[in-house]
């Protein structure tokens, strides 16, 4: 008995420093905690989706779903047999008059628009996790650095999440971020990690911030989770509707497909340029990641001219082939006559060009 007290203690011990470090974030207190509790999305101590949203879906349990990820024989392409085609493009010398989109692999991306600066769900470590031994990014996929980042007008993120809010990378650009865009509750995870309170702008779903140069933000519903520690849904996760005085973009965010999408449309589409995600997904958890076909048809949904594949690329977190997203989703989008555009790791995208086509670069 006490060899088992010992042991279990020690766990606790070991669980508690691990938690403890920089990298889990923060749990919000105070007034940010005060603000969640009054928050119509926030019930049961968690936050809320829209519509009932179980973590998997029917006919799926969690035992199945983890020996499948642990023990199954993988697919012989789950990661690439080569490095990952990309460019590296000098974000820091890009002419300020020029409105441009570069994608950095899975949801990380810059945005140059109306003379700002946007960076989105920056991941620029050769992992997306806790731990450098884990989730490691594909060769070559992991070319853009902290180092190359300019200076940022608006740092964006969508969700907690470790592959969409990367702690070596927002705190290596912390000196180049002038604010910071986020859903309520994952500023504690910045006031940790140094940003000041007054760098950080931080809302819930149906609330707008105007921006530099007449540009406004919204934010707008998702269909996910979020969570660094164990306590789940203690921050909001959500999707963005970016408006400039020429254009406007969807910044999706991860979600599963709701009827969320065609509220979005309706009320503030079409858009020109739709950030979708569109990756790491399977059958058993489509309800909180959209599958491509649920992709294609939100994408027709919020009413978008032109879609941006993202959320592929770098990362293998489901077990499809690297890059059967590619694949499915313009496949799908070709049958619906929809434009997607697919441009490598650093392409230049430029949104002032109506007839941008990029290489099938993804097949192998």
């Amino acid at each position: 008995m006490i060899y088992l007290i010992i042991i279990i203690a020690l766990i606790i011990a070991i669980t508690f420093i691990v938690m403890s470090q920089k990298v889990f974030g923060a749990e919000p207190r105070g007034k940010r905690l005060e603000r969640m509790l009054k928050s119509e999305h926030y019930k049961n101590k968690q936050f809320q989706n829209l519509s009932y949203t179980p973590s998997l879906a029917e006919g799926y349990s969690m035992s199945k779903v983890m020996y499948d990820f642990f023990f199954k024989k993988k697919d012989p392409f789950l990661k690439p047999h080569h490095n990952v085609p990309a460019i590296h493009t000098d974000l820091k010398n890009l002419p300020k008059n020029e409105d441009v989109f570069i994608w950095m692999g899975h949801s990380s991306y810059y945005i140059q628009i109306a003379g700002v600066s946007f960076l989105i769900d920056p991941v620029l470590s050769s992992y997306g996790s806790p731990f450098k031994f884990f989730n490691k990014a594909f060769a070559g996929a992991d070319l853009f650095k902290p180092e190359d980042i300019p200076n940022i007008d608006y740092l964006v993120i969508t969700h907690d999440h470790y592959d969409h809010l990367d702690y070596p990378t927002v705190n290596a650009i912390r000196s180049k971020v002038e604010k910071v865009i986020m859903p309520l509750g994952v500023g504690a995870h910045f006031e940790r990690w140094g940003y000041n309170e007054n760098q950080l702008l931080e809302e819930e779903w149906g609330a707008s911030l105007k921006l530099k140069n007449n540009i406004k933000i919204t934010y707008t519903p998702a269909r996910h989770f979020s969570g660094r520690k164990l306590h789940r849904n203690n921050t909001l996760w959500t999707s963005y509707v970016l408006e400039t005085p020429t254009k406007k973009l969807f910044l999706g965010g991860d979600s599963g497909y709701d009827t969320h999408f065609k509220m979005i449309g309706e009320k503030y589409g079409p858009f020109d340029y739709a950030i979708m995600e569109n990756g790491q997904y399977n059958a058993a958890w489509k309800y909180i990641h959209a599958l491509p076909e649920d992709v294609v048809q939100a994408s027709l949904d919020i009413q978008a001219k032109n879609i941006i594949p993202v959320h592929s690329g770098k990362f293998a977190l489901a077990l499809h082939p690297w890059n059967e997203p590619l694949k499915k989703v313009t496949t799908l989008g070709k049958e619906k006559n929809l434009h997607i555009l697919t441009p490598k790791i650093g392409e230049v995208l430029d949104l002032n060009k109506k007839d941008n086509q990029f290489q099938v670069w993804w097949q192998d």
